[in-house]
């Protein structure tokens, strides 16, 4: 099994930036694609960003596309995730995960992280 463990989080201006990282350790890193999930207080944990084994393909929330990025570093068993144009709606914990193929489902993850906290002031 993977383990997960998030980091880059914190607090940051409407309109700002951050780059969360997630780095894996344990069985092979290149072989699980990534993906990253958030939860809001109050809100069910939904998809944020997801990327392929090695990278070639991604897919994002419409809610994200256009203003974050996520990409890997397999070399470094890490996994980015860059937020451009943050709006207090993107306030969450945001969560890497980990399986072999990508999905945007919650359920189809088993390997998670215990979160980044992100707070995005107006």
């Amino acid at each position: 099994q993977v383990q997960l463990v998030e980091s880059g989080g914190g607090l940051v201006q409407a309109g700002g930036s951050l780059r969360l990282s997630c780095t894996a350790s344990g069985r092979a890193f290149s072989s699980y694609a990534m993906a990253w999930f958030r939860q809001a207080p109050g809100k069910e944990r939904e998809f944020v960003a997801a990327i392929s084994l090695s990278g070639g393909s991604t897919t994002y929330a419409d809610s994200v596309k256009g203003r974050f990025t996520i990409s890997r570093d397999n070399a470094k068993n890490t996994v980015y995730l860059q937020m451009n144009s943050l709006k207090p709606e993107d306030t969450a914990a945001y969560y890497c995960a980990a399986r072999r193929f990508v999905s945007a489902y919650v359920r189809d993850y088993d390997a998670w992280g215990r979160g980044t906290q992100v707070t995005v002031s107006s």
